[in-house]
């Protein structure tokens, strides 16, 4: 009798431990399915799925910061105000903002934020919802140099990163713009490269590309303009109260492109 209980609750803890093994690998191979490969193209690549709502109705922006280092609730509602005027995303545009420790690093190069992106992000496309990595470091941009400093980089299709310390100690001061119009500024500048401007992606109507610096703008006004993210365009940005907007010559690019 000993035996056969014996026999029965090994039985018994083998169908657990068989359960149990199962859910894990289960898991794991959930996780493995999701294709982050569409997220790691390059910039402008997905200039129409952004812009459109042919395949993806909404759209999500996984706002990662360094603690320490968020941006203006003002900003980030700046920033969605954007591409609700820019982009068709019937079912709406979704923000999750989330703090991660510093990563320890006095200067991040192109590299480095990926390889952070890489390991922290948690979202990507679905079939009916595209998704946006948004990161704020501390620290500064690698590719600094002696005549100007780097805010911001559209790296990826659906990446970009602001260097929000350098943009935090380069305002709210006397002579200096404010925050969240130098914040507002950048964002919508490297989302407006992830939008495919200037002819990254999003094809000029009307040719607009400045020679000297490709991917951007010819005219000073424009949000697309390359100061906008870098410190060479501080000056134009004191005592404003709005950041650039759009010219009509890349708001033309975009609607051709399938956004509004």
């Amino acid at each position: 009798m000993k035996n056969i209980f014996k026999v029965v609750l090994f039985v018994l803890i083998l169908a657990a431990c068989s359960k149990e093994d199962g859910s894990q690998t289960n898991a794991e191979k959930d996780k493995e399915s999701i294709n982050t490969s569409k997220n790691k193209k390059a910039t402008g690549s997905s200039s129409n799925d952004l812009l459109s709502d042919k395949t993806f109705k909404s759209m999500i922006i996984e706002l990662v910061y360094v603690d320490g280092f968020k941006p203006s609730q003002t900003s980030i509602t700046n920033f969605v105000t954007f591409l609700n005027t820019k982009t068709h995303k019937p079912n709406g545009i979704t923000v999750e903002a989330r703090a991660i420790t510093s990563p320890g690093k006095s200067t991040y190069s192109t590299a480095d934020i990926i390889a952070l992106e890489d390991a922290n992000r948690t979202k990507y496309n679905t079939n009916s919802q595209i998704a946006v990595w948004a990161f704020f470091v501390d620290g500064a941009s690698a590719n600094n140099t002696n005549s100007g400093a780097v805010l911001g980089t559209a790296y990826r299709n659906t990446s970009f990163v602001i260097y929000e310390e350098t943009i935090q100690d380069l305002s709210n001061s006397t002579f200096e713009p404010n925050r969240t119009i130098l914040e507002t500024t950048v964002i919508t500048h490297e989302f407006g490269h992830i939008l495919g401007l200037t002819n990254l992606g999003s094809e000029m109507v009307e040719n607009h590309e400045d020679t000297d610096h490709p991917k951007h703008c010819n005219v000073e006004s424009c949000l697309m303009y390359w100061t906008a993210e870098n410190d060479s365009g501080l000056a134009n940005l004191i005592g404003s109260s709005s950041a650039p907007r759009l010219d009509s010559k890349c708001s033309a690019d975009l609607q051709a492109n399938g956004g509004k």
